[in-house]
């Protein structure tokens, strides 16, 4: 599975929002291929949450992610508005399944269509607000650092 995301960044308040992944898969023979795109979509908006909100955190005793205020998922606002899906058939080829294949590369994307939008990369995910905001914080205080060294 070969994912592209197309990001949108507001570089004040930090929000990602994935507008469209295109999916490339290749699942061997596809026996059911409405099945096949549904599970791709379903995953790559399971993924979508885990990079940009998910995330399990603790204190020194207990996970103190117990509810949806403290361990977000996606909302509806942030959902891609668009994924396209192609689907490569092998019938020479058992089929495969799809459902980890198709969340793995999701992270990648998101972060590498971040880099494209900012220069900047993120390697901690989720890819929060909050993280986000301080990524460009640095990577701007690094800009005006690097202009500064130039012009002496």
């Amino acid at each position: 599975v070969a994912v592209v995301a197309e990001v949108e960044v507001n570089r004040t308040t930090g929000r990602v929002w994935p507008r469209k992944f295109t999916v490339v898969a290749d699942q061997g023979k596809i026996i059911n291929p409405l099945w096949l795109r549904r599970t791709l979509e379903g995953n790559i908006v399971m993924a979508t949450s885990r990079t940009l909100w998910e995330e399990v955190t603790f204190d020194s005793n207990n996970v103190t992610s117990v509810d949806w205020v403290t361990y977000p998922i996606l909302e509806m606002e942030d959902a891609p508005e668009e994924i396209d899906i192609v689907l490569i058939d092998h019938d020479d080829l058992p089929p495969y399944g799809a459902g980890e294949p198709s969340t793995r590369p999701v992270t990648a994307a998101i972060g590498n269509a971040i880099y494209d939008a900012t220069g900047l990369r993120i390697r901690t995910a989720p890819f929060t607000p909050e993280r986000i905001r301080t990524l460009i914080e640095r990577g701007l205080a690094a800009d005006i650092e690097n202009a500064s060294d130039q012009s002496v």
